[in-house]
């Protein structure tokens, strides 16, 4: 069974041609706008929606669909999030780069093996990813997802390596 991403949402049309203003994740507009096809979940089914073309316009992308080509025919589907398979999103993954879902349960050791807690969760504050890890006294802490402190992921592991500078995990 294919698993699928969320890789934006249709919050409007756009015009009366069926185009339709789609949010996205920020600093994904290559990947974005590489897609020939998304998903929608219709019924707990997955239906293929072929892309035709898009723009980008400030905060978001302007989306026309194959075989939609009016607001009728758009507006069923406004609200919902578009999806592509999980295999598509791999293979655009840089060598350092992963899934949220695959990084959520990892343990969190320092670099001298002791293990300081782990991940229960993964936000952005604009300048970099966040990897919210719950510590051995059951703290919450925010540890900035960058080389110099994060060094070394090993998903098959199941293990995060970090630099435990002083007063990270405080």
């Amino acid at each position: 069974m294919n698993k699928y991403v969320s890789v934006g949402k249709i919050l409007n049309f756009h015009g009366i041609k069926g185009e339709a203003k789609v949010g996205f994740t920020k600093n994904q507009e290559d990947f974005f706008c590489s897609l020939k096809s998304v998903f929608i979940k219709v019924d707990n089914d997955y239906k293929l929606l072929k892309i035709q073309s898009v723009r980008l316009n400030k905060s978001y992308a302007l989306v026309k669909f194959e075989n939609i080509n009016s607001i009728n025919d758009l507006i069923p589907y406004k609200g919902a999030f578009l999806y592509v398979e999980e295999t598509t999103i791999r293979e655009a993954l840089d060598e350092d780069e992963f899934l949220i879902d695959e990084l959520v349960g990892l343990s969190v050791f320092d670099q001298n093996d002791k293990k300081q807690g782990f991940v229960v969760g993964v936000s952005n504050n604009g300048a970099s990813d966040l990897l919210s890890v719950k510590t051995n006294s059951k703290k919450i802490v925010l540890i900035p997802f960058v080389k110099a402190i994060v060094t070394d992921v090993s998903i098959k592991n199941k293990k995060i390596v970090i630099n435990n500078i002083e007063g990270l995990l405080e």
